[in-house]
């Protein structure tokens, strides 16, 4: 089993999310984001992860998947 790029962009941006809060959302910018993020920001929606099409809120979903994202990220880079 190994990562694709796709999933790493979505990973990325679910490690940008604030889980402290659930009224902290991310709105991802067409005109200066890297194409490869605007597509993961879509591909996060359509999966029901989060709110928007462009970032917005996480679902309850998305939510668990950014712990998971975040978790993973700092067990393997405990720096």
């Amino acid at each position: 089993m190994n990562y694709n790029q796709d999933m790493i962009d979505e990973l990325n941006l679910l490690a940008l999310y604030n889980l402290d809060s659930t009224l902290a959302g991310l709105k991802i910018h067409k005109s200066s984001a890297s194409p490869n993020t605007v597509a993961a920001a879509h591909r996060l929606y359509t999966k029901g992860l989060t709110t928007q099409e462009d970032g917005g809120y996480l679902t309850t979903i998305g939510h668990e998947a950014a712990e998971m994202a975040q978790t993973l990220f700092h067990l393997i880079n405990p720096a």
